[in-house]
């Protein structure tokens, strides 16, 4: 059983409140929009961190973190990219490797709209955990928290984290 924290769109934030959950977690997952590379590196200290670049991130971010992550968790199949879109409105850039080669978890951030829905055609969860920095225009500031267990996504749970 693995439990996972997921947030996207730190936009150079982070605070005791997101730590707390931080804490909480086994591994943290963020989909893009680092900002600040102090975010990345106060979440590695406690945690093992999974993440990906996304397009206000610069050089350096670049280096460090892939523009998609593919990996396993357990026996579930992950892919946590930045900008990818949500079932019927997929980024075009990822929309054929996503038919021809689907994950079971489809992750990404950028929209700063939390959005968990089921894509039937190609049989995969999509999360996007909307933004939990104080930068954009959403309302409130949220994450998600699930579990993995063997080939299983299970207790998924919607943080929100206050006004910006």
């Amino acid at each position: 059983m693995t439990k996972i924290l997921l947030l996207s769109d730190t936009h150079s934030h982070i605070d005791e409140t997101i730590l707390k959950y931080v804490a909480q977690a086994d591994e943290v997952w963020h989909a893009g929009d680092i900002g600040d590379l102090h975010v990345t590196d106060t979440i590695k200290k406690l945690k093992p961190l999974r993440c990906v670049y996304g397009n206000i991130d610069g050089s350096q971010a670049r280096l460090e973190f892939p523009l998609h992550n593919r990996f396993l968790c357990e026996n579930v199949s992950v892919w946590i990219t930045h900008i990818g879109g949500y079932p019927g409105k997929y980024n075009p850039a990822i929309r054929e490797e996503l038919t021809l080669n689907p994950p079971k978890l489809f992750i990404c951030g950028h929209s700063h709209i939390l959005k968990v829905m089921f894509d039937k055609k190609n049989n995969l969860l999509h999360m996007n955990p909307g933004a939990c920095g104080k930068s954009g225009f959403h309302q409130m500031r949220t994450m998600l928290r699930f579990v993995i267990e063997d080939d299983k996504i299970k207790d998924l749970e919607i943080i929100e984290i206050g006004k910006k």
